[in-house]
């Protein structure tokens, strides 16, 4: 059995609970989880699973990534990712300096081409060349917009402003990723394009979803119902408001609103019928099989295993779906088949995410903590569950 390092999630919230002046007893009141669990996560003997996490954060004051360590840095030196992530900041620095007199842009065109590429590539997982090839992408959109403002160029800025998000939150820079939401509003904003601006509010509720802040996380979904109320009933439109039903349904979960859940799931899943797979609307991966997806999603986040893994068991992903919802629902995936004690399913399923998205589910604290979880959970160690416990830098 490979030898956890103290240095976990767990010990992390022993830690920030100490310094709160809290005995477990007394932080296990203010958190909607048993002390006999909160025991076991800090000692390293349960996973700390996401809802787990969001709920101590809250109840400490805290931001989630002091409680999981994010970034790791280790290993994105090791991986040198880390090097890409200041380029990236000084890019997102640049949006009120106007037009740039020393750089050669390339053709309006071109860039907005090249934004759209931008986000396939994270979908289909290459944080590595997206994140190198973003600083000039967004550098040469930001001065073509300030020297010929127009719709398309705002919105491919907005665009690359929603991939710089979507990198450092799948890195770990959660500090970073809201400054990037930040720039999308202010790109969204010269766009005068709603649907845009509904994106970035889902992806705002997200975040809070990551935080535990359920309430406002609710509050931007609806907020973003409301600006994409703003356009015309369109299939962009649609597909995004159905989004937004998705984000509502995983937080809603987590707030144990089981009712809410099925009237968001129920929503969705009418305009998926109405419009198909829109999965090429603004990288949402909307249609029919993310709506399945996020059915399972809320049943893990509100506990009920058994169901998700029925539901996980029955489905057919299309060939087509992006690789980042692949991965995710396979990291999802091990975690039920872990917490119903299958856990050579579990193995194999982090096993084939790792294969389909290796930077992906390297730094994604939920497979991580399954293969905790699944280390504690073993008597003898398989080779591949330790080669992947030293993968991530357990």
């Amino acid at each position: 059995m490979p030898n956890l390092d103290d240095d976990h999630t767990g010990t992390r919230i022993k830690e920030q609970r100490r310094l709160a002046r809290l005995t477990q007893r007394e932080f296990a009141a203010r958190i909607p989880y048993s002390y006999s669990l909160l025991n076991q996560v800090e000692c390293g003997a349960r996973p700390a699973t996401a809802d787990f996490v969001a709920a101590c954060a809250h109840a400490l004051n805290v931001d989630v990534t002091v409680l999981t360590g994010q970034p790791y840095v280790t290993e994105l030196q090791r991986d040198r990712l880390a090097e890409l992530v200041r380029p990236i900041r000084e890019a997102l620095d640049l949006y009120d300096l106007g037009t740039n007199p020393d750089l050669r842009a390339r053709p309006a065109v071109e860039l907005i081409t090249e934004a759209d590429r931008l986000c396939e590539q994270v979908r289909a997982t290459h944080l590595r060349n997206a994140a190198r090839a973003l600083p000039s992408v967004v550098a040469e959109l930001t001065h073509r917009a300030w020297e010929a403002p127009s719709t398309e160029l705002w919105q491919a800025l907005a665009s690359t402003y929603r991939t710089a998000h979507d990198i450092t939150i799948k890195l770990g820079y959660y500090d970073l990723s809201a400054v990037a939401l930040d720039r999308m509003a202010w790109a969204a904003e010269r766009a005068s394009d709603p649907c845009l601006g509904a994106v970035r509010q889902y992806m705002r509720a997200l975040v809070y979803f990551r935080e535990g802040e359920y309430t406002i996380g609710q509050r931007l979904v609806a907020s973003g119902h409301g600006i994409v109320g703003q356009a015309d009933q369109t299939r962009e439109a649609l597909a995004v408001t159905g989004q937004l039903h998705l984000g509502a349904s995983v937080i809603c979960a987590r707030a144990a609103d089981e009712t809410a859940v099925a009237r968001h799931i129920a929503e969705a899943r009418q305009i998926a019928k109405r419009i198909g797979d829109a999965s090429d609307v603004h990288w949402l991966s909307f249609g029919p099989a993310n709506v399945s997806l996020h059915r399972m999603s809320a049943a893990v986040e509100m506990g009920q295993f058994d169901t998700a893994l029925t539901q996980a068991r029955k489905m057919r992903l299309p060939t087509s779906l992006a690789t980042s919802r692949r991965a995710h629902f396979l990291i999802d995936r091990a975690r039920t088949e872990m917490e119903t004690g299958l856990t050579e399913k579990a193995l194999e399923h982090l096993v084939e995410a790792r294969k389909t998205a290796p930077e992906q589910t390297r730094y994604h604290p939920g497979a991580r903590e399954t293969i905790r979880g699944l280390v504690h959970m073993a008597r003898r160690t398989p080779d591949t569950l330790n080669h992947m416990a030293a993968w991530v830098g357990l």
